[in-house]
């Protein structure tokens, strides 16, 4: 059931770093990761001493969004940690479901290091926190740090929209991402299983994924890229010249005069164009809004969701 937030993202605009903030043993100054070069400086909230957690009580959390963790670089960091220890506490809630356990809120990486690394123990922050928090922080951790696929990135906007009603503007806004590329990153959920697959492996770059909507065969000319080794130029050429056939235009119903004039009072009520197309038995059928631009589908979206 979709949860209604506050489209301004209000409390999550510091998501993470309000959270990792309370392991500094004075109230400090934190860098925040941003879209700009220059870091964003955040108050920390009130300190809060790290606790030791046995390791073998501590699950992953069951949303996160990063599905691949490469060996190599779970190798790398076991190997620093062997040396210098965990120097950043992991972020836990008490589990749900299973008293004396927890889930990670922040840190799987770090925690699946740790096992590589044989340690029986973990530094910790136990935080109450809900579902909604823990997905959004799982999210846009990841988000921030570059740390998923291009496809992980779009399930995980996709998911934060269907969930918490987000806007695009909204969400742009708490990941710290331009509203352009959100929405070409979602464009990328529209692709065939074969393709995402090859994004998902890093064989084809968002870039190339995105240069195959619309094309007629976007599987086989994935594969084509993957083969040939294709620039994304290329891919726009050949994609142009495979575009998808149109389907053939089918002749609607004439329409009733009290149709006509339902669809001119809720074009006028909102501001869009409407149209009644009435295709089915005992008067069922479908209701069509055009939006000129994403504005326009925003605007649309809160009048809804009023």
């Amino acid at each position: 059931m979709t949860q209604k937030r506050d489209p301004r993202g209000r409390g999550l605009g510091r998501g993470l770093s309000a959270l990792l903030g309370d392991v500094e043993p004075e109230r400090a100054v934190e860098a925040v990761p941003s879209p700009d070069p220059a870091p964003v400086a955040v108050v920390a909230p009130a300190p809060r001493t790290p606790q030791t957690v046995a390791i073998d009580t501590i699950a992953p959390n069951p949303d996160q969004p990063r599905r691949r963790f490469i060996e190599a670089d779970l190798s790398e960091l076991a190997a620093s940690i062997r040396e210098r220890g965990i120097i950043q506490p992991l972020i836990l809630r008490p589990d749900p479901n299973t008293e004396g356990r927890y889930q990670i809120v922040a840190g799987e990486r770090r925690w699946r290091a740790a096992q590589i690394a044989e340690l029986h123990e973990v530094p910790a922050i136990v935080r109450e926190i809900d579902d909604a928090t823990v997905l959004e922080v799982a999210i846009i951790e990841n988000v921030q740090r570059a740390d998923l696929t291009p496809i992980e990135e779009a399930q995980g906007y996709a998911q934060l929209i269907e969930t918490f009603a987000y806007t695009q503007e909204a969400l742009a806004r708490i990941v710290g991402k331009s509203r352009s590329h959100l929405a070409n990153t979602l464009r990328l959920l529209s692709l065939p299983e074969a393709v995402r697959a090859l994004l998902a492996s890093g064989e084809l770059s968002a870039g190339h994924a995105r240069a195959l909507i619309g094309a007629s065969d976007p599987v086989a000319l994935a594969r084509e890229t993957v083969e040939k080794g294709l620039t994304v130029r290329q891919v726009e050429q050949l994609a142009k010249k495979r575009v998808a056939p149109p389907a053939a235009p089918r002749r609607a119903p004439p329409r009733d005069a009290d149709t006509r004039m339902l669809e001119g009072d809720l074009s006028a009520a909102i501001g869009m164009k409407v149209q009644i197309r009435h295709s089915g038995p005992e008067g069922s059928g479908e209701l069509r809004i055009r939006y000129r631009d994403l504005d326009d589908l925003d605007r649309l979206c809160q009048r809804l969701g009023e």
